[in-house]
């Protein structure tokens, strides 16, 4: 996996730090993960301003999109998400 997969994989992770259970977890979160990982650039976009219209975070939105897309393979997407559904079933989150 490239450094970028592994900064990625370690947002996501510090996105369920904090307790609780991943089934807490509101579903609009996951699916916007998921689209950040996987989606289309304007799915994902779409799916951030449903939430907040601010121009700064949606152009950091952007931005972030951007790299993941032009930066991760598609293998490490799939690791990504592989890792994420991990997180998701494990007993411990």
């Amino acid at each position: 996996m490239t450094r970028a997969g592994a900064l990625l994989l370690l947002c996501t992770a510090l996105l369920f730090i904090g307790g609780g259970k991943c089934d807490d977890i509101c579903p609009a979160l996951r699916d916007t993960v998921d689209l950040f990982i996987s989606g289309s650039h304007e799915a994902y976009i779409e799916q951030v301003e449903k939430y907040n219209q601010n121009s700064d975070v949606l152009e950091t939105a952007d931005t972030l999109k951007s790299c993941v897309d032009e930066k991760l393979t598609p293998q490490d997407k799939q690791d990504a998400l592989s890792a994420l559904n991990k997180i998701y079933s494990s007993s411990l989150c």
